[in-house]
């Protein structure tokens, strides 16, 4: 069920408040970056799955009130670095096919397609908090693990490539397949958490995305790590806008600041031509 209503706080907790003057999920725990940042503003709100560590009950995620357009659409996200974590150092890239967006990891439980929702917003509480005592990533009890993967809006600047006119339905069942590539190759049939089949260079959240938009029919989309194939992919598609009969578009989506995470940060570019090309791109309007 998803409920809808300003998100207010009264002498009992925080709630939303309907029209009707419903008071919907008061009573449950709603997490502080919400409050932080969606204070007064129309949200929308659903139970998820997962158990709060603290109170034993689903955890409420909430997001802001979004008009849909119901164009197809394909958005590739390209999240600047987690500065606490190394393996974080080129950044990261995800891609959202028509609202399924497929993420692509050296860790197994991050290999998923989930809804945007989850992708921007998941609350840090339960297994998406950092460990409270590190504030990292942390799994060593596996019946409370701490896996760091709220909200990525919450954790990164976000830059957006926006495109129109792919069929979505061919590109998401690449990526579908992928993602169960990915899942019966599991850990190898050795122990730990990661991806048996990652590599930095052939197979990674980068290089899965570009194959996957290559197999369509994208030949010409280069790059390795994650910004350097973002930045090729917007030269790739602004040039082909016409002869393609796509539309192309770029916004930045501002990180929201929380204590749970630090401040992100741009990676370098490792390819001097994208440099150049990143020079060259259009202007986009300040984050949003």
């Amino acid at each position: 069920m998803i409920y809808r209503g300003i998100l207010t706080t009264g002498p009992g907790g925080a709630y939303l408040a309907g029209d009707d003057g419903s008071r919907s999920l008061e009573g449950e725990k709603i997490w502080d970056g919400y409050l932080a940042h969606f204070s007064g503003k129309t949200v929308l709100a659903r139970r998820l799955s997962q158990r709060d560590y603290d109170t034993g009950r689903a955890i409420i995620i909430v997001w802001p009130e979004k008009d849909e357009d119901a164009t197809p659409f394909v958005e590739l996200y390209f999240n600047e670095r987690l500065v606490k974590y190394p393996a974080s150092l080129m950044g990261h890239l995800a891609i959202n096919v028509n609202g399924e967006i497929f993420n692509f990891s050296h860790l197994l439980n991050e290999n998923e397609v989930i809804a945007r929702e989850e992708y921007f917003y998941r609350p840090a509480l339960g297994e998406f908090a950092p460990h409270p005592a590190t504030m990292r990533y942390d799994s060593s009890d596996p019946g409370r693990p701490y896996y760091d993967k709220f909200g990525r809006l919450f954790m990164r600047t976000i830059h957006v490539l926006r495109i129109t006119g792919i069929d979505t339905a061919v590109l998401s069942g690449i990526y579908h397949r992928e993602l169960e590539e990915i899942h019966r190759a599991g850990h190898g049939g050795g122990s730990g958490e990661k991806y048996a089949g990652f590599n930095v260079f052939t197979r990674s959240c980068a290089t899965i995305i570009r194959d996957g938009l290559r197999s369509y029919g994208f030949g010409g989309i280069q790059g390795i790590f994650p910004r350097d194939l973002f930045v090729d992919a917007c030269r790739f598609f602004l040039l082909n806008e016409k002869k393609q009969g796509i539309g192309v578009s770029r916004y930045i989506l501002g990180q929201l600041k929380v204590p749970e995470a630090p401040h992100s940060a741009m990676p370098p570019l490792i390819n001097p031509l994208n440099r150049v090309r990143a020079m060259l791109l259009p202007d986009v309007s300040g984050p949003r």
